[in-house]
C-alpha cells in the first residue's frame, strides 16, 4: 500500500514536473516566436529598402546611358570637326603654294639666262618639271580624299584632260612647224595648261 502511495505520489510529481516543463516550454516557444516574428518584421523591411537601393540603383545607370551617349556622339562630331578642318587647312595650304609657284615661274620666264630661243626652252623645260610635279602631288591627295566612285569620274575626266591638252599645244605648235620655236610653242602651251588645271583640281575637288 505504501509502495502504491509512494508510486503515486511519484507518478502526480512527475505528472507535475512534466506540466511545469511543458509550461516552461511553450513559455520558451511563445519567447522564441516573437523574435522569430520581430525578425521577420525587420527582413521585410530590408527587403523594401534593398529593393528601393536597386530601384535607385537602376536610375542612376539609366541616367548614365544617356550621358555615355552624348559622350559618344560630342567625340564622332569632333573627330568629322577635326577632319573638315584638315581638309580646308589642306586647301589653302595648296592654294598659297601655287600662287607662290606661279609667281616664280613668271619670273622665270621673264627673266631667262639670255634672249636665244634655247634659253627659253631651257627655262619652259623647267617649268615642266615643277608644274607636272604639283599637278602629281594634288592628284595623289585626291585619291586618298575623293570616294572609290568619285575617284573614277576624275580618273576619266583627267584622261579626256591630258588629251586636250597634247591637243592643245600640238595645234598650237603648227604654226612654227619645221621652225626652231615649234617645240618651245608646244612645250610653253603645255606648261601654261597644266598651271590652270593644278588650280582647277584644287579649287573643284578640295573641301571648302
Amino acid at each position: 500500500m505504501k509502495r502504491i502511495l509512494m508510486t503515486l505520489t511519484v507518478v502526480c510529481m512527475m505528472g507535475f514536473l512534466l506540466v511545469g516543463c511543458g509550461n516552461d516550454e511553450e513559455k520558451e516557444a511563445q519567447e522564441n516566436e516573437q523574435p522569430t516574428e520581430s525578425q521577420q518584421h525587420q527582413d521585410e523591411e530590408n527587403t523594401e529598402n534593398s529593393t528601393d537601393d536597386s530601384d535607385d540603383s537602376i536610375t542612376e545607370d539609366d541616367e548614365a546611358t544617356p550621358e555615355e551617349e552624348q559622350q559618344e556622339d560630342s567625340t564622332d562630331s569632333e573627330s568629322e570637326n577635326d577632319a573638315n578642318e584638315t581638309a580646308e587647312g589642306e586647301k589653302e595650304e595648296y592654294l598659297a603654294l601655287l600662287q607662290q609657284t606661279k609667281e616664280e615661274t613668271d619670273e622665270m620666264r621673264e627673266h631667262p639666262r639670255d634672249d636665244t630661243t634655247y634659253a627659253m626652252k631651257e627655262v619652259e623645260g623647267n617649268l615642266y618639271v615643277i608644274w607636272d610635279g604639283l599637278l602629281n602631288d594634288i592628284y595623289e591627295d585626291l585619291e586618298e580624299q575623293l570616294s572609290p566612285e568619285e575617284m573614277d569620274e576624275l580618273r576619266d575626266e583627267q584622261r579626256a584632260w591630258l588629251e586636250y591638252r597634247d591637243e592643245t599645244a600640238k595645234d598650237a605648235s603648227l604654226k612654227y612647224e619645221g621652225g626652231t620655236a615649234e617645240q618651245l610653242e608646244y612645250v610653253m602651251v603645255e606648261n601654261n595648261l597644266t598651271i590652270d588645271r593644278c588650280f582647277e583640281l584644287v579649287e573643284d575637288y578640295f573641301v571648302e
